[in-house]
């Protein structure tokens, strides 16, 4: 027969569990970010896909995996405003800035946001959510894949769709 104490560390340790984990991917976004780039949803961009300027602000390894059709790489680690000043997008062109989850691509945009650029997306849930939705994501061969770089154990838990790569 177990002691009365056996149960209540059990259940502690059940508890704090429960308490520290995200339970959903919008706790994970106002744990991680601080809402300075309004969020758009995958719906919306899916439906207009062509009116926005997408750009990835993953690392090279994550995008030649799979990317959004028609996106521009601009990384995050290794970020340059150069390379979108060199695009010649006008600073009202609408813009959609992701990564995996929304969380890198948020302070991307708020670079963006600070030399000028006015009309900047933050995609909600990233490619993870865009792939959860059921939405085609393609290769460095713009070939449609299943594949979807997860950027860590701990983040790939978020996408439910899609082969997991490390």
């Amino acid at each position: 027969m177990r002691s009365t104490t056996y149960y209540i560390f059990i259940g502690c340790l059940f508890a704090s569990y429960f308490i520290t984990a995200q339970t959903s991917l919008q706790q994970l976004l106002d744990q991680h970010t601080k809402n300075s780039i309004p969020f758009i949803s995958v719906e919306e961009v899916a439906q207009k896909t062509d009116h926005f300027i997408l750009l990835d602000a993953r690392e090279e390894k994550e995008f030649e995996i799979s990317h959004l059709k028609n996106a521009i790489h601009v990384g995050y680690d290794h970020f340059i405003i150069d390379t979108i000043t060199k695009k010649k997008f006008s600073k009202d062109s609408p813009i959609v800035v992701y990564c995996s989850l929304g969380i890198r691509s948020e302070r991307i945009a708020e670079k963006l946001k600070k030399q000028g650029y006015k009309n900047i997306f933050n995609l909600y849930g990233g490619i993870f959510e865009w792939k959860n939705k059921n939405f085609p994501v393609v290769n460095k061969h713009e070939q449609e894949t299943d594949s979807i770089h997860v950027f860590s154990k701990e983040w790939g838990k978020w996408l439910l769709k899609g082969k997991k790569k490390h």
